[in-house]
Order: C-alpha cells, then sequence, then structure tokens
C-alpha cells in the first residue's frame, strides 16, 4: 500500500470513527444537546479536525441518517423470480425483516424513525426502503391477492403496524410484553392477511 492509499485509509477510518461517536451522543444527549466540541472530546480530535470532515451537527446527522437507511434497505429481501412467484410472502418476510432490523440496531432505528431536528423547513425524501416496500405491495395487487389496489394507502397501513410494534418494543423494554416473537408475528400477520381477498373473491 502506497503513502497516498494509506492517508485515504486513515481519512476513511476517521471519518468512520467521527460519525460512530456522534451516533452515540445523538442517542444519548439529544439533537439539541449535540455540539462538536462534545464530538470533539469525545474522539480525542479538536473541533478544528472535525470541521475538515463535516460542515457541522446538521451534515452530520444527515450522514448517520442516510447510513441508517441503507442499512435497512441492506436488510430487506428484494424481489427476484422465487420470491416474486409469492408476493404475499415476500410481503411478510419484509415486514419480519423490517422488524428485526430495528431490534437487533435500535440505534439505526431511531435515526430512521424516532429522531428529527426540531428545525423545520426540511423537505420529505423518499427512502428506498419505503420504494422497497412499494413494490412488494405493487406485486401483491398485480396478483390481485389484496381486497384494495391502493398501493400507497396498504404500504402505509402496513408501514404503521410494523413500525408500532418495533418502535414500542424499543421505547418500552420493560414493558411485560407477552413472548416477542410471539407478538411480532400476531402484528404482521394480523396486517397482512386483513387486507388479503377471500378464496370466493379471487375466483371473481
Amino acid at each position: 500500500m502506497n503513502a497516498r492509499s494509506r492517508r485515504q485509509k486513515r481519512k476513511a477510518q476517521l471519518r468512520a470513527d467521527i460519525l460512530a461517536a456522534a451516533r452515540l451522543i445523538f442517542v444519548h444527549d439529544g439533537y439539541e444537546h449535540f455540539s462538536i466540541r462534545k464530538l470533539a472530546d469525545r474522539v480525542g480530535y479538536s473541533p478544528g479536525n472535525i470541521y475538515l470532515y463535516f460542515k457541522g451537527k446538521h451534515e452530520i446527522f444527515d450522514c448517520l441518517v442516510e447510513e441508517s437507511f441503507s442499512a435497512l434497505l441492506a436488510a430487506l429481501p428484494q424481489p427476484d423470480d422465487n420470491t416474486s412467484k409469492d408476493p404475499v410472502a415476500l410481503l411478510k418476510q419484509s415486514l419480519r425483516e423490517y422488524v428485526g432490523f430495528g431490534l437487533r440496531h435500535p440505534n439505526h432505528y431511531r435515526f430512521s424513525f424516532l429522531m428529527q431536528p426540531t428545525a423545520t423547513g426540511r423537505r420529505h425524501k423518499q427512502r428506498a426502503a419505503y420504494e422497497s416496500l412499494l413494490r412488494k405491495v405493487r406485486l401483491c395487487v398485480a396478483a390481485k391477492a389484496l381486497k384494495s389496489s391502493d398501493v400507497d394507502c396498504v404500504a402505509q397501513a402496513l408501514w404503521a403496524a410494523a413500525h408500532g410494534v418495533t418502535s414500542l418494543l424499543i421505547a418500552r423494554p420493560k414493558f411485560p410484553w407477552v413472548d416477542r416473537n410471539k407478538l411480532i408475528e400476531r402484528v404482521l400477520e394480523s396486517a397482512v392477511d386483513s387486507l388479503l381477498r377471500s378464496n370466493a373473491e379471487k375466483a371473481k
């Protein structure tokens, strides 16, 4: 490895260290109480060194959000020639993986869905993870498996169910929940099955 490659590798590692430390501070202290100086103290750099990599806490926060959504998308199953033959099974599997990702990586989930800057005026950004859900719902609609062909309404209803159980399990770990897997399965199965057409309806 030449000197330039070593420098690039070191810069990439320093940037990763900064982001990892920043994630912990955001989760522990909240967005409003985050500061570049607090971050610099944690990683052992000067604030000036932090600004060599990021313009400020808004940019750091946005980078962490992008990291979290990328990790979520990578965890979700995507349609292929095999799974698309049973779009309902693929949809259910995707919802299970969504919840599982949130519970395995609660800090990622907090950045994706639970933490927001108090500053207003930011435009909504359509995420690839949501587009993935829309594609799976469209497959179910095309297979005439659902009562409704309103893709956005179905996708948002399913997301609401999956997000609800995920966020509750993350936010209320000491609540006397029933078996976690049983609860998740009941919520997701109920959400999907309530939208499915009956065999009689399919035969029409």
